[in-house]
C-alpha cells in the first residue's frame, strides 16, 4: 500500500561473490548471537523521515547482505575481507553505510573508520549524517567545554541513549592523537564501538596509524585484536595506487593498506557511484612489502536506485527537453580552456539566465509551502579557484541588482513589469515555469522578496574566501544559497535542495562527469523545476555515460546470475571497449605503452569521428558502393525497410574487405580508438569461421523531411543530419555531437531480428529493469546478447551541420557512416590486444583535468 501511495520502489541489486563465500549473519541471529540495538533506532529514523517503508526495507535487507560479506566478529582467527559497492552518483550511498555501521556495531565490531573524500566540508558533512544517524549526539557540540551545552541529543539518540557510540572526530575537528588520547587509551577498553570519521589525507591516516601503534597494537606484531570495518566513501578517489610501477605505491594507498594490515580482523567497503578505477586495481598485488591492495576481491554489490531516483536516464534522456538548457554562449567570456588569470568583466548570458531561473523557481517552491526546506543553485565552470572568485562576486552583482529592483517595484503588481530586472524574471517564468503547478506570475511575484532577502552567493573551494555550505543555520526559512565553485563541489558533497545547475566544465573521463553530477539525487515536490544548463557536447557525453553505467549493472546482474566472482567481473569492466577513459589516465596502471585487452562482444561501435579530406571521403564512399554491389553479384535480396534496406546472411569477407578499404583518419590525425581497422577486423578473423562468419547489413535512410534522398549505390538513401563539432569542423575533422554523440538510435539493432528475438530481447529489459517506464527506449544491449543474434553492420549517409557567426545552419558534404553491432561471443577470452601510450590517450582524449586540479592553483 505505501508504494502504491508514494508511487516508491527500490531493487535489492545484484551481488558478485568470492568461491569460498560463507553466510553467517543468518545463523547468528537465530541465535540470539547478535542485537539490533543501532539498527532499530536508525530504522525508526528513517520512518520519521518520511521514507517508504519499501526503501527502507530494500536498505535493510541490502545492507544485510553487505554485513553478511564481511568477516564475522564472533570469529577470533585472523580474517580480512574487501568488498566494494556501486550506487549512484547522490543516490543515498551514505544512508546505506550508515545503516552498515549500525548493524556492524550491534554484531560486535568495535572500530569503525569512515574515510569520507579529500576535503573538510565533506567530512564534515558525512560526520553529521554519522552524527544523526549513529552517534546520536551532536559531536560538535561535545566537543566545547561547557557541560551544559555537551548533552545534545540528535537524531538516533531520541529512541534510545544507552549505548552511546564513542566518536574521536568531531564535526568541528578531524582526528587529532592529542584528543584521541585524552578521550581513550585503549579501544579494547570500551563497551561501546568507537568510531573516526577522517579525511583521505596522508597526515591524518599517519596520525591514526601511530596513534593505533601506541595505544592499541599489542604482542609482538604490534596488531590491534579488536575487528575493525572501513568505509572508504568515494572510493574511486585517491585510494587507488596510481604509483605507475608495481613495487610503488602511492602514499595513501600505501596507508589503507598499512591500517588494514595492523588489525588481526579487518574489512574493507569502498562505496562508490564510479567503480571504473576500482576495477583496474591489480588483483595480484598482495606479497608482504605491499600488503594487499584494495581490489573488492570478496564481493562486488550492485544497488538499485529506488524509482524516484532524479538520475541521468530521467535528466538527460526521458526528460532532456524539460530538464536540460544549453549553453552555447560563453566562448568569448569564459571559454572553456582558459589561464589562472582569466579576468571575469561580464557573465554569459546563459548564466545570468540560469540566476533568474533559479530565484524564480524558489519563489515558485516558497509557493507551494517548502519555504522551510533549502535551495541551492550550483555554479561549477572554472577548476581555478581565483577564476572562481571573480565569478562568485560577478553572479553577487546580479542577485544584488535583482534584490535592489524587487525591493523598489516587487510590491507594484503588473506595474512592477516595468523594472527591467523583475521583467526578466517574468521573461524566464514564461518560458520555463509557466506550466509548473502553483506558479501563477502574482504567486511568484509575491514571493521574490523573501527569496531575495535570504539568498546567498557563496564560494565553495580550497581558498581562504570559502564558506561552508552550512544548512542548519536556515531555521524555519531554509537555506537559499548559490554555490560557485569547482573540483570541492564536485565529490560526494551534498547541494541540499539543488534545484539550477550551471556546468562549464570539459572532463571526458567518465568519473570525473559523473562525480560533477551533483544536480542527480531526489527532488520532492520540485523536481518539475530543475533545470542543468550545459554545453551540447556534455549532454552527449553523460547520456553516453549513463549507457557505459547502465551497461555495468547489467554486466553485474548477469554475472550473479552465471555466479561469477569479482576477479572475472574486474576482467569483463577492463576489457570493456571504453574502459580507457572512464577513469583519469593515472589511475590505470604504468604510464609507459602498455597493452589493453579489449572486448567487442555485445558493444555497438560507431564512426563518430571522421576527417573530412576530400580524397578520403571519396575513398570510403567507393568503399561502401562496392560492398553493395558485392551483396548484389552475390545474389543476396535487398529487403525494404519502413528505415532503409535490410540485407541477410552476407559472407565476413565482404565485410572484411569493406572494412580493410574504410578510413577514419589519414595517418597523422588520430581516429577514435575503437573505430581503428585493426582492432576490430582482428577480433572478427578470431571467429570468422564460426559466430561471426554470417552477417546482417542494414542500409539505414532517415525517415525526416529534411533532406533529398541522393544516390547510393543502386538506392536512394535520405541523409541523417547530425550536429558537429564546430571547432573541429573549421579544422576538417567531423565529430559527432549536438544532444547525443551517437549516429543512429536504438532501434536499428533490432533490424535483423526476428519478431520472437525482439520480444525475448525486451523482456529481457523490463526483467532486469522493473523500474523503466513502460514505454522507455530499449537499451539495444539486449538486442545485441539475444540468442540467435547475427552481427550486424550499419551504412548511412551522415550530412554535418553546423551553426555559422550568424547562427544559421551551415551544411557540409554527406559522409558514410558506419555501426558495427556485435552479438555475444563464446569464444574463450573473447579480447583484442591493443597497445596504448600516454601520448596517444591525450591525442584522443585531451589533458587530464583532475591531474591539473592536483597542482595547487586549481580547487
Amino acid at each position: 500500500m505505501i508504494e502504491e501511495k508514494y508511487g516508491i520502489s527500490m531493487g535489492f541489486g545484484a551481488i558478485v561473490d568470492a568461491e569460498d563465500f560463507r553466510p553467517w549473519l543468518h545463523d547468528a541471529r537465530i541465535n540470539g548471537e547478535i542485537g539490533d540495538f543501532y539498527w532499530g533506532r536508525y530504522r525508526k529514523l528513517l520512518n520519521l523521515k518520511g521514507l517508504p517503508k519499501s526503501v527502507i526495507d530494500a536498505t535493510d535487507e541490502v545492507t544485510d547482505r553487505v554485513l553478511d560479506r564481511l568477516g564475522d566478529p564472533r570469529n577470533l582467527s585472523p580474517w580480512s575481507r574487501r568488498g566494494m559497492v556501486v550506487g549512484h552518483v547522490q543516490s543515498g550511498k551514505t544512508a546505506n553505510y550508515t545503516g552498515l555501521i549500525c548493524k556492524a556495531a550491534d554484531a560486535g565490531y568495535r572500530l569503525i573508520v569512515v574515510i569520507a573524500g579529500i576535503h573538510n566540508n565533506l567530512r564534515n558533512q558525512t560526520q553529521a549524517r554519522i552524527d544523526e544517524g549513529f552517534i546520536g549526539r551532536d559531536t560538535g557540540r561535545l566537543a566545547h567545554a561547557n557541560k551544559a551545552q555537551r548533552q545534545k541529543i540528535i537524531g538516533v539518540g531520541r529512541f534510545g541513549d544507552s549505548q552511546f557510540p564513542v566518536s574521536l572526530t568531531n564535526t568541528i575537528k578531524d582526528f587529532n592523537k592529542d584528543t584521541a588520547t585524552s578521550n581513550t587509551s585503549q579501544i579494547g577498553q570500551y563497551n561501546v564501538p568507537v568510531v573516526l570519521v577522517i579525511k583521505k589525507n596522508s597526515s591524518t591516516l599517519k596520525n591514526l596509524l601511530e596513534w593505533l601503534e601506541e595505544h592499541s597494537a599489542t604482542g609482538a606484531t604490534k596488531m590491534v585484536s579488536q575487528p575493525m570495518l572501513l568505509i572508504d566513501d568515494e572510493a574511486d578517489n585517491a585510494s587507488i595506487n596510481t604509483a605507475y610501477a608495481r613495487d610503488e605505491v602511492t602514499r595513501i594507498n600505501g596507508q589503507l593498506r598499512q591500517l588494514l594490515s595492523m588489525f588481526h580482523r579487518s574489512c574493507y567497503v569502498g562505496y562508490t557511484a564510479t567503480p571504473f578505477a576500482n576495477i583496474f586495481i591489480d588483483p595480484d598485488t598482495d606479497d608482504d612489502a605491499l600488503k594487499q591492495d584494495l581490489f573488492p576481491r570478496h564481493f562486488i554489490i550492485g544497488l538499485d536506485a529506488p524509482s524516484n531516483y532524479f538520475g541521468a536516464q530521467k535528466v538527460f534522456l526521458d526528460a532532456r527537453e524539460r530538464h536540460v538548457r544549453l549553453i552555447d554562449d560563453n566562448e568569448d567570456i569564459l571559454p572553456m580552456k582558459h589561464k589562472i588569470d582569466h579576468p571575469v568583466d561580464v557573465l554569459p548570458e546563459s548564466l545570468i539566465r540560469a540566476v533568474r531561473a533559479f530565484v524564480v523557481a524558489r519563489a515558485i517552491r516558497n509557493a507551494r509551502g517548502q519555504q522551510g526546506a533549502h535551495a541551492s543553485m550550483l555554479i561549477n565552470a572554472s577548476r581555478f579557484t581565483d577564476v572562481q572568485g571573480r565569478l562568485r562576486s560577478r553572479v553577487a552583482d546580479v542577485v544584488d541588482r535583482i534584490r535592489a529592483a524587487v525591493a523598489v517595484d516587487g510590491a507594484k503588481g503588473h506595474a512592477a513589469l516595468r523594472s527591467p530586472e523583475i521583467a526578466a524574471l517574468h521573461a524566464v517564468w514564461k518560458s520555463e515555469f509557466t506550466e509548473a503547478e502553483g506558479a501563477d506570475w502574482p504567486a511568484v511575484q509575491a514571493r521574490l522578496h523573501e527569496v531575495l532577502v535570504a539568498a546567498r552567493v557563496v564560494e565553495v573551494n580550497a581558498s581562504k574566501r570559502s564558506q561552508p555550505l552550512d544548512y542548519d543555520q536556515g531555521g524555519e526559512h531554509g537555506v537559499t544559497v548559490i554555490a560557485v565553485g569547482g573540483f570541492s563541489l564536485s565529490r560526494g558533497l551534498t547541494l541540499e535542495g539543488l534545484t539550477i545547475s550551471y556546468f562549464l566544465r570539459n572532463s571526458m573521463m567518465y568519473d570525473t562527469l559523473m562525480q560533477m553530477g551533483r544536480w542527480f539525487g531526489y527532488r520532492p515536490g520540485y523536481e518539475d523545476l530543475c533545470r542543468v544548463w550545459i554545453p551540447a557536447d556534455g549532454v552527449g557525453w553523460y547520456a553516453h555515460i549513463h549507457e557505459a553505467m547502465d551497461d555495468l549493472q547489467t554486466q553485474l546482474k548477469r554475472m550473479e546470475l552465471a555466479k561469477a566472482t569479482p576477479e572475472q567481473f574486474g576482467l569483463a569492466v577492463r576489457s570493456h571497449p571504453e574502459s580507457l577513459i572512464v577513469t583519469a589516465r593515472n589511475k590505470m596502471g604504468t604510464g609507459k605503452e602498455f597493452p589493453m585487452k579489449v572486448s567487442l562482444e555485445e558493444k555497438l561501435v560507431e564512426t563518430t569521428r571522421i576527417v573530412a579530406e576530400e580524397g578520403l571521403m571519396r575513398r570510403n564512399f567507393a568503399a561502401g558502393e562496392a560492398l553493395l554491389q558485392d551483396l548484389v553479384s552475390d545474389g543476396l535480396a535487398f529487403e525494404k525497410r519502413s528505415r532503409g534496406h535490410l540485407v541477410n546472411g552476407v559472407a565476413v569477407g565482404r565485410i572484411d574487405a569493406f572494412l580493410r578499404t574504410f578510413r577514419t583518419d589519414p595517418a597523422n590525425v588520430p581516429a577514435d580508438l575503437l573505430t581503428d581497422p585493426k582492432l576490430i577486423r582482428d577480433y572478427i578473423a578470431a571467429r570468422a569461421d564460426s559466430e561471426l562468419r554470417l552477417w546482417d547489413v542494414f542500409i539505414a535512410s532517415s525517415t525526416g523531411k529534411e533532406f533529398d534522398p541522393v544516390a547510393f549505390g543502386h538506392l536512394d538513401l535520405v541523409p541523417y543530419g547530425r550536429s558537429v563539432d564546430p571547432r573541429d569542423f573549421a579544422k576538417g575533422v567531423l565529430t559527432i555531437s549536438g544532444t547525443s554523440r551517437r549516429v543512429g538510435s536504438a532501434e536499428d539493432e533490432r533490424e535483423g531480428l526476428t519478431d520472437d528475438q525482439i520480444a525475448a530481447a525486451e523482456n529481457a529489459f523490463r526483467r532486469d529493469r522493473p523500474e523503466a517506464k513502460p514505454k522507455s527506449t530499449i537499451n539495444p544491449s539486449y538486442y545485441r546478447s539475444v540468442e540467435g543474434r547475427r552481427p550486424l553492420l550499419i551504412l548511412r549517409l551522415v550530412r554535418p551541420k553546423v551553426e555559422d557567426a550568424d547562427g544559421k545552419t551551415v551544411y557540409g558534404k554527406d559522409i558514410l557512416a558506419w555501426g558495427l553491432s556485435f552479438p555475444s561471443s563464446k569464444i574463450a577470452g573473447g579480447t583484442v590486444e591493443y597497445i596504448v601510450n600516454t601520448i596517444r590517450m591525450r591525442e584522443m582524449f585531451g589533458d587530464e583535468e583532475i591531474e591539473e586540479e592536483a597542482r595547487g592553483d586549481t580547487d
